[in-house]
């Protein structure tokens, strides 16, 4: 009877609820399979896998299914997949050195700058609860980056970047979707996310620097298990920026925003299953603080 009632429950829930909760399990799982593949490649060479799987899966998808859409965005659909994959690229790097709780924490604070963004460019009302929401928020990424004297560290700057970058993406899917078929959104990601790494690996071999590390290196062949990695982080990551994109052009960007912070939980439960210790008290505050402000934006949503 009560498997029944959840199940009852799970049905009621808005399709942009479903989708976001399943985007954050498959992000999660994706951020594992990402970190063990940064034990043998650069983070940038993470990033080429994780798109160019996506690219062959939407295209076949396409392949199958022709897209139909209105079109003319293209300046737009470009936007949102570069910054995509200028997010992915910080998240990506933060994930190979800091625990990965942590780092998906960074790139949840997106839904906060959404908010922001959806009232910049959207004409989104915030009320001055849904104000108050973004400054708990942020008072929780103080909590999380504990910046000391000489400021934020490097993989703090990288992963608000995360956050912020992911926002600016978010927010033009909830244009786009006027526009295109949710896979050409999808495909914009993952072309752009596909292209660029290579043109980074060119530029590498005559450019590199270690400052900029996170955004250049060398392209090495995966061997053995190696492929399993990359593999599962390509079709894992592919099958979550599809529900993910689903999510906010289902529902509003607050709601499926706060829905997306379940994707710090999973990421800590796998995180401990890779060896990653429990965050400790003040950047667990932060993570509440983050999640209430969640919290609080949907409910003015």
């Amino acid at each position: 009877m009560g498997i029944m009632a959840l199940m009852k429950q799970i049905k009621q829930l808005n399709s942009g609820v479903k989708y976001m909760l399943l985007a954050s399990l498959t992000f999660a799982i994706m951020g594992a399979f990402a970190k063990l593949a940064s034990e043998h490649m650069s983070s940038l060479e993470v990033v080429f896998f994780r798109n160019v799987f996506g690219v062959v899966l939407i295209t076949y998808a396409v392949y199958k299914k022709p897209m139909i859409h209105q079109g003319g965005k293209p300046f737009l659909l470009f936007f949102r997949g570069a910054m995509g994959f200028s997010a992915l690229l910080a998240y990506f790097y933060n994930i190979a050195h800091i625990p990965l709780g942590d780092a998906v924490t960074f790139s949840k604070t997106a839904p906060i700058f959404t908010a922001i963004f959806a009232w910049l460019f959207l004409n989104e009302k915030l009320s001055p609860k849904a104000w108050l929401a973004v400054f708990v928020g942020f008072m929780g990424i103080l909590l999380i980056t504990q910046p000391s004297a000489v400021g934020f560290t490097k993989y703090d700057i990288l992963g608000i970047f995360s956050g912020i970058g992911a926002a600016l993406a978010y927010t033009s899917v909830r244009e786009l979707r006027k526009y295109y078929d949710t896979r050409a959104i999808v495909l914009s990601f993952t072309l752009v996310g596909t292209i660029g790494p290579i043109i980074l690996f060119v530029l590498s071999k005559y450019f590199y620097m270690s400052e900029l590390d996170f955004m250049l290196g060398e392209f090495v062949m995966p061997k053995g298990v190696v492929w399993l990695y990359v593999i599962g982080l390509g079709v894992l990551g592919t099958f979550s920026q599809y529900f993910m994109t689903k999510a906010y052009g289902e529902t509003k960007a607050g709601i499926v925003g706060a829905v997306s912070y379940t994707n710090i939980v999973f990421a800590i439960l796998v995180g401990l299953l890779l060896g990653d210790a429990l965050p400790n008290l003040i950047t667990t505050c932060g993570i509440v603080l983050i999640v209430f402000a969640g919290i609080m934006v949907a409910r003015e949503k």
